[in-house]
């Protein structure tokens, strides 16, 4: 199975949430998954740039070798450039198109 977790909440608790849910996916043993990505764009960017709150949890989910993607078009309205992103975090044109292509090759989409 893979799965992707969309990380688009303004809240730093909901932004939070969706990433102990991914990290608690690395651990389950009894979970058969495959690929584990995370999708963040408008305010579920945060995480994702360098210093940001909860760029750890991203930093140990990319140890894992869960993919993390950031928007291209969230970067451009928060002037935000390749610099200011957590090591590792891969720019995806649009995330609403990165998502769509990930269910479309049988990911299960997770938005908590």
């Amino acid at each position: 199975m893979k799965t992707v977790f969309h990380l688009v909440q303004a809240d730093e608790q909901g932004r939070e949430t969706t990433l102990t849910i991914a990290n608690n996916l690395t651990e389950d043993d009894q979970a058969d998954i495959e690929e584990i990505a995370v999708v963040a764009q408008a305010d579920g960017a945060e995480p994702v740039t360098t210093g940001g709150t909860g760029s750890e949890t991203v930093e140990t989910l990319l140890s894992k070798g869960v993919s993390v993607k950031i928007c291209s078009n969230t970067m451009d309205l928060k002037e935000l450039e390749e610099s200011d992103l957590v090591d590792g975090v891969e720019t995806v044109s649009s995330g609403g198109a990165e998502l769509t292509r990930l269910q479309a090759d049988d990911y299960a989409y997770i938005r908590p």
